[in-house]
């Protein structure tokens, strides 16, 4: 495949590069942003790190699948190619094995040869490859802690920063093709306190359950003086306004069936409440090569 490296003018020629663990990551974080930088014209990659085979079967009607049980992976892919269409972007899989999430005291060794397993240089050459054919003036990923602390996500995060620090040195990584830098690098904010504490008032005040009350108080206690939710690493710097996009976001979450239940906790606000309190999507700005301010309601301020 190649790309149009043109350099950008208005939304003509600019290019977003979100990259993610799993197949179904980029449905619950920051889709909503994709698709509309993608309807705006923005051409939109995601970088899924891999094929999600270890992954649990979430949704219990696609248990009842034997299909699910015999090639998890394959059908993972099936539901990432319907999301992608959804959102209206770019997909590339990196190739990558899924390191599963360990349980038990002590965790048991992650698989062998797992995306998580692998030597940084290693694990980041793919991504610095595709970032040198995409060229990307705008890459998205999770913060240090993954997000949560998944080991793939983890890794996802580091070989996000190796390669956009690394993709615009010709020196580095010589094998991968010419060297591109892109401008500006963004954490993630999907799980932020104050998005779920204004959806979390938002519907005692309107007489409704809130699924949100659980994780909320998880907060508090993680809190030394129990008063406040613990402060984020990353304060949000950047909010995009994109609830005219929300429908499309939760049709690429029902898109990955095997993971996402209908009923779920994704789908337990309105849209149209969501889009009364909390119209955004929220990320943090890390480090850029132009000159921007903060707060910012667009990822290529500084750019256009």
């Amino acid at each position: 495949m190649s790309f149009d490296a043109s350099q950008p003018a208005q939304s003509d020629g600019l290019r977003l590069l979100a990259v993610h663990a799993h197949p179904d990551d980029e449905s619950s974080k920051g889709a909503a942003s994709m698709a509309r930088y993608a309807a705006e014209g923005v051409q939109v990659m995601v970088a899924t790190c891999t094929g999600g085979e270890r992954g649990d079967i979430l949704n219990a009607e696609a248990a009842s699948d034997p299909q699910a049980h015999r090639d998890l992976a394959g059908i993972r892919r099936v539901e990432m190619a319907q999301a992608a269409a959804e959102l209206g972007i770019q997909q590339r899989w990196l190739g990558f094995a899924d390191s599963g999430l360990p349980e038990g005291d002590p965790l048991p060794p992650l698989p062998f040869g797992s995306f998580a397993t692998l030597p940084l240089e290693r694990a980041a050459a793919p991504l610095v490859k595709l970032v040198r054919e995409f060229r990307p003036h705008v890459v998205i990923s999770y913060d240090e802690n993954g997000g949560y602390p998944h080991p793939d996500h983890i890794m996802a995060h580091k070989v996000a920063v190796e390669a956009y620090h690394a993709a615009g040195d010709p020196e580095r990584y010589p094998e991968a093709g010419s060297a591109w830098e892109p401008l500006k690098l963004y954490y993630d904010r999907a799980f932020n306190p104050e998005r779920f504490r204004a959806l979390h008032y938002a519907l005692e005040e309107a007489g409704l359950q809130s699924p949100y009350a659980a994780r909320l108080a998880a907060w508090l206690e993680a809190d030394a003086e129990g008063h406040q939710p613990p402060m984020p690493n990353h304060r949000t710097t950047t909010q995009i306004d994109c609830g005219d996009f929300f429908r499309h976001r939760d049709r690429a979450l029902l898109s990955h069936r095997t993971q996402v239940e209908p009923a779920g906790f994704f789908f337990a606000v309105s849209e149209e409440m969501q889009r009364t309190v909390w119209p955004w999507e929220d990320f943090s700005l890390i480090h850029a090569r132009v000159e921007t301010s903060v707060p910012e309601t667009d990822f290529f301020a500084g750019i256009r």
